[in-house]
Order: C-alpha cells, then sequence, then structure tokens
C-alpha cells in the first residue's frame, strides 16, 4: 500500500509561491490545485495531485 503524502495549505502555499490567502481564493473559485476537506475546516492537498496541477500549468 503507497502512503499518501497529505500537504498543508501552508507548505502548498510555500511550494507555488502564493500566500494563504491566496490559495484560499484559489480553492475558492475552483482554480488551483485539488484538495480535500479533513474536517470542515482543515483542508489538505494529495501531493501527488499537487504535482500534476504543477505539470498541467507547466505545459
Amino acid at each position: 500500500m503507497t502512503e499518501i503524502q497529505l500537504l498543508t495549505p501552508a507548505q502548498v502555499g510555500k511550494i507555488l509561491g502564493v500566500t494563504p490567502s491566496t490559495l484560499c481564493r484559489l480553492r475558492q473559485t475552483g482554480k488551483g490545485p485539488r484538495f480535500v476537506w479533513v474536517t470542515d475546516h482543515t483542508p489538505r492537498y494529495r501531493e501527488d495531485e499537487l504535482l500534476a496541477y504543477i505539470e498541467e500549468r507547466a505545459s
């Protein structure tokens, strides 16, 4: 079984070079990387989904 790495918004923001508020705005508009809600107030980003998002944007 492969272990899934879940990243926090702070970690993703650092990787993408955006602020947490920009990342929140991307979530709200559906333009950012895919994410999952761990709880009602805890979004997390799968590492593989983030890498796919970066690859898609680089193409």
